[in-house]
């Protein structure tokens, strides 16, 4: 059954047409940037009765040349992928008569080293056929941990949270992307890539950390655990709903200020503690993300 996370890992590149350009960036390849991009059918069936569908395949057309770009999610190590794989390639470029390129999205340093290993379908020592994918892994996509390269990049921070989604500076990651978020605003980017990484972290212990920063605003995000959330909270009541939003908003306005280095005074905690008016809450949740100083909020 395929799951969310994996759908994640390669629907970025259909999205926009950035996204590619930004990994080829990332990787240092020297492939022109794409121009347009238009998505064609994965079923790669044939007459014969057995169904092939790879996960996201693209027709990319640059200033100078074009292309065809197979992105293919993967999880862990599985040696039957190869032939899968070679089929596409030797497929695609027999149908449309273009240079094909593979790209394989991991989320573990393990599983990305075994794809980036040139790939072999051979019999004994004889090689008929070799592959090398281009591997996005957490070993080369720079970790976004700033605000603002999020908001340079949208699709770059996305590709950097699925990818390191098993690594340490995940939460990191993570809180640059919901302060950038909150400074942009809700838009349909926002929208997109909030569900693109929700769905791309969903099998990691990271998911709860991004679970616990969209309870902060539910109604900025319109991702799956955000409906959860609001379902829970009326099942709850509204008055529990209430106070635990308000503690939620009390705990992101800390975080987001000792993230940015500024720590409060006791006098400021207490007051922070004591605060109960949730418009209050939300208007320092705001300019905790701009502040200078902790008492631009509290005086």
């Amino acid at each position: 059954m395929i799951s969310s996370s994996h759908e994640a890992m390669h629907t970025i590149f259909t999205h926009d047409a950035a996204a590619i350009t930004h990994a080829f960036r990332v990787l240092d390849l020297p492939f022109p940037d794409a121009v347009e991009v238009e998505q064609i059918s994965v079923d790669l069936t044939e007459t014969a009765p057995v169904e092939r569908r790879a996960d996201t395949i693209l027709r990319v057309r640059t200033a100078c040349d074009e292309f065809i770009l197979v992105v293919e999610a993967q999880s862990s190590r599985d040696p039957s992928r190869v032939a899968a794989w070679a089929y596409y390639v030797t497929f695609l470029h027999n149908k449309y008569g273009l240079p094909v390129v593979l790209i394989v999205v991991c989320h573990d340093r393990e599983t990305a080293a075994w794809a980036r290993q040139p790939m072999r379908v051979a019999y004994h020592r004889w090689t008929s056929i070799t592959l090398h994918p281009i591997v996005l892994g957490p070993d080369n996509v720079p970790a976004i941990t700033s605000p603002a390269e999020v908001l340079r990049d949208l699709p770059l921070a996305a590709i950097s949270a699925i990818t390191h989604a098993r690594e340490p500076e995940i939460d990191e990651i993570l809180e640059a992307i919901v302060t950038a978020f909150r400074r942009r605003g809700q838009d349909d980017q926002t929208a997109f890539y909030a569900e693109l990484i929700e769905q791309g972290i969903s099998h990691t212990e990271a998911a709860k950390f991004w679970r616990d920063q969209m309870a902060i605003d539910l109604s900025f995000f319109r991702s799956e655990s955000a409906q959860l959330l609001r379902a829970q909270g009326r099942e709850q009541g509204r008055e529990e709903g209430r106070e635990e939003l308000e503690k939620a908003r009390r705990e992101a306005i800390v975080t987001v200020l000792t993230a940015r280095g500024l720590e409060l005074s006791v006098r400021q905690q207490q007051q922070l503690a004591t605060t109960c008016d949730s418009d209050q809450l939300d208007k320092w949740l705001t300019q905790a993300a701009t502040a200078d100083a902790a008492t631009e909020l509290f005086g």
